[in-house]
């Protein structure tokens, strides 16, 4: 209970702030009842789901239901909260001025709140209250096709038009509707792509998750094959707590991509031909610079039978593999012998990589994009500096896919579940 009790006070001042916004519009007192009947509600909800029947770390559908119903009627709150802050400011200064100037008591010098300043405060909220529903009933399956052309000086002239559908951070324990997932499976299906990269983190955390989804994953397929890493959910540590399990954990999730059709690369390369022509698809285990995710991805080891001079793409499944400049260590890489901490970023690497694909991110499942003004945001910015999109450094590139499902929160706020078809151009 104790973790909870800050969280709630801030989340009630939160609510104090809309009361008196509600109360400056109504006096009816049904509805001013209820407006603190449904907080109760709603934090009881949250509390039980978190706290008594959430044991793990691991995301069930009803938790992640349950954070969804709390964002959805907290984060509006705190527009409220900015405008009739601001609001108290003023006032304060107001009420001082109006004491000092003149002969009244001080319970007179003290301006009242405006209604328009509550109006609006609330039909400003109203906007991201929408969105929040949106996102949690449509949104979330909103599957959007993003294509992107990357031109290549050295990209082979028999690969040139080539085309790669990528797949990313499908969190399968989170899925509850069937039909949805049958359709994204088939508009990948419908890009027709030479071959298809998966980008890690299948499950949440326990293999399991993926049973009932293998059948429709299975329905995948490229004329080139299909290839796939690890993320950092794949490995059970967010579930287990033995290493036993963890190695059990990760051999049936070795057998599921194997079932579905997936070729898992752990610091492998796999090569496509085309016309006596060649390109290198390598895969990395994965690799965060983050100290609470595993280190397990070796780009030594991954182009150990890579030719030099070659065209390579890479799937890594975090972004911050690409140009990390520091290295968060946690325990178990400094004393882990398996961590990889001693390899420089992608792009400082002795070997070059021309296209590497990540994903990760999920955009934080909520933001902002407007593609005609070439305008995106979303709050993992601030963590991830790349985060969605293309990027390109040093000559090489770097696409991080949106994410094809969701985890913890159940839906989707302007940042959509991503299939991305990558067409590679010769110069």
């Amino acid at each position: 209970m104790g973790r909870f009790i800050i969280p709630f006070l801030l989340v009630f001042i939160l609510e104090l702030y809309t009361f008196f916004a509600l109360r400056k519009l109504t006096k009816n007192k049904i509805i001013l009842i209820g407006f603190w009947a449904l907080f109760v509600v709603l934090c009881s909800v949250f509390y039980y789901q978190m706290s008594l029947v959430q044991k793990d770390i691991r995301f069930s559908i009803n938790t992640g239901y349950a954070i969804a119903l709390f964002l959805t009627f907290v984060v509006p709150k705190l527009v409220v909260f900015a405008f009739l802050f601001i609001e108290d400011i003023i006032r304060v200064f107001g009420t001082l001025f109006n004491y000092f100037k003149g002969d009244t008591t001080f319970k007179e010098a003290i301006p009242e709140r405006r209604k328009f300043i509550s109006q609006l405060a609330l039909g400003i909220a109203a906007i991201p209250f929408a969105g929040f529903v949106f996102g949690v009933f449509k949104g979330r399956y909103n599957f959007k096709v993003i294509t992107q052309q990357i031109v290549f000086d050295d990209l082979p002239e028999a690969f040139d038009g080539y085309r790669i559908t990528q797949i990313s951070d499908i969190h399968s324990g989170s899925f509850d509707d069937k039909a949805k997932i049958e359709y994204a499976v088939d508009l990948v299906n419908q890009q027709k792509s030479d071959a298809i990269l998966f980008t890690g983190d299948i499950v949440n955390a326990v293999a399991e998750e993926m049973n009932p989804w293998l059948d429709t994953f299975k329905n995948l397929e490229a004329k080139d094959g299909m290839y796939s890493v690890l993320g950092n959910h794949d490995y059970g540590y967010y579930a287990y707590d033995t290493d036993e399990e963890i190695l059990d954990n990760h051999k049936k999730l070795e057998a599921i991509h194997k079932h579905i059709g997936f070729d898992l690369l752990l610091n492998d390369s796999r090569t496509i031909e085309r016309d006596g022509q060649k390109i290198n698809i390598l895969g990395v285990e994965n690799w965060g610079a983050s100290r609470h995710f595993p280190k397990r991805g070796s780009l030594r080891e991954a182009t150990k039978n890579v030719e030099v001079d070659t065209f390579n793409i890479l799937m890594s499944h975090d972004p911050s593999h690409f140009d990390f400049k520091e290295v968060e260590l946690g325990r178990s890489d400094k004393y882990n012998l398996n961590a990889v901490i001693d390899e420089p970023n992608i792009v400082d690497f002795e070997r070059k990589i021309q296209l590497t694909l990540s994903g990760h991110t999920h955009g934080m499942q909520f933001g902002i994009e407007i593609p005609f003004f070439n305008f995106k945001w979303s709050p993992v910015k601030y963590r991830y500096p790349k985060w969605a999109g293309l990027y390109k450094e040093a000559g090489q590139h770097l696409y991080i896919n949106r994410g094809f499902g969701f985890l913890a929160f159940p839906g989707r706020v302007g940042i959509w579940p991503e299939i991305t078809v990558i067409e590679l151009k010769r110069a």
